[in-house]
């Protein structure tokens, strides 16, 4: 009796077994990648140093990310040529979902038009899972400029062509882009006085060496409420939950937008059941009250968006960067 019980345990058993590997072959290749995803620890690659405005970002969903697989997540820090390094891995990686890009309109949208011989194509070497934040920057003048608007600055820099300056962060940044942008859509000339980063652009502002420039929403807000500099306009095609009563810059010219915005991608190829995973479960932690916190007092508006939505803005901001960057003579790709 104890003989036959323990043969039709293990023919069970072995049917069973046989039962499952049936189901693994029958089951389209996506459910089956679905189903075990993820086997192993997700590295997110983040192309900026450490302690940078990309952790803000990236720490607490990441962090909520794991809780949600099952699984560790781990950001790998991988800095260098203005993002470019850690979103060539990225390109190059297996295309598994164990390997994601921390992405920046930076490496993504812009710095593809202004090196030779690039190291990927963002379009091809990529699969867009979403958009996470947008990042909005305030167009800020001097507090003693005669202007309360954003059409009374326009009007002003009109009847002195060539006599107002605009501060950015350097060459080729989007705080650059931006003036250069608005010299384009409003039919004004104003001069570009590059720096090495924002602290001196705001400290030049405030000292009136300069006329205006576009700053991080995070940096203008306390010099906007301290009445140092007066805030015009944001740079997002809508307004800013943090700054609502500042128009966009595209209410008045509709199309304009500067968004140093940040995504998740994935190398292409990586299929399409566990890009579709990603993108869900992190739209819901951006919906978290204690990430939206983290993310408002950042300055960064949550997006979420579908990876067709995010696949869209990359393609309309490849095309919209090499436009402006050709105009100013910093495009070396067609």
């Amino acid at each position: 009796m104890t003989s036959f019980l323990g043969s039709h345990i293990r023919r069970s058993r072995l049917l069973g077994s046989g039962a499952l590997l049936l189901m693994s072959l029958c089951l389209p290749a996506s459910l089956w990648a679905q189903a075990s995803y993820p086997s192993r620890n997700i590295t997110v690659i983040n192309p900026w140093p450490p302690g940078g405005p990309a952790d803000i970002v990236a720490r607490p969903i990441f962090a909520k990310l794991a809780e949600r697989l099952g699984q560790p997540v781990v950001i790998e820090n991988k800095a260098g040529a203005n993002g470019v390094i850690g979103s060539t891995q990225v390109a190059r990686a297996q295309p598994d979902g164990h390997t994601l890009l921390f992405s920046h309109v930076g490496p993504i949208a812009i710095s593809p038009s202004m090196e030779k011989d690039f190291p990927y194509n963002s379009v091809r070497d990529f699969e867009p899972i979403t958009q996470i934040v947008s990042a909005p920057t305030v167009l800020l003048v001097r507090a003693d400029m005669p202007v309360k608007t954003f059409q009374e600055l326009i009007a002003y820099a009109k009847q002195r062509p060539g006599k107002l300056s605009y501060g950015s962060v350097g060459p080729g940044s989007t705080t650059h882009l931006a003036g250069e942008m608005l010299q384009s859509a409003a039919g004004i000339s104003i001069l570009h006085v590059p720096y090495k980063g924002a602290a001196p652009v705001l400290t030049d502002l405030i000292g009136g060496q300069i006329d205006m420039a576009f700053i991080n929403i995070s940096g203008a807000i306390p010099n906007i409420e301290s009445g140092k500099l007066r805030g015009l306009a944001v740079s997002t095609l809508r307004r800013s939950s943090l700054l609502p009563q500042l128009p966009a810059i595209a209410e008045v010219y509709p199309g304009y937008e500067v968004n140093s915005w940040y995504g998740l991608m994935a190398p292409a190829g990586t299929p399409k059941a566990i890009v579709n995973r990603l993108q869900s479960e992190v739209a819901q932690i951006l919906k978290l009250p204690e990430v939206m916190q983290v993310l408002r007092t950042g300055g960064l508006d949550a997006e979420g968006t579908t990876p067709e939505v995010y696949a869209a803005k990359i393609k309309s901001d490849l095309a919209r960067w090499n436009a402006v960057l050709k105009a100013t003579g910093l495009a070396v790709n067609p």
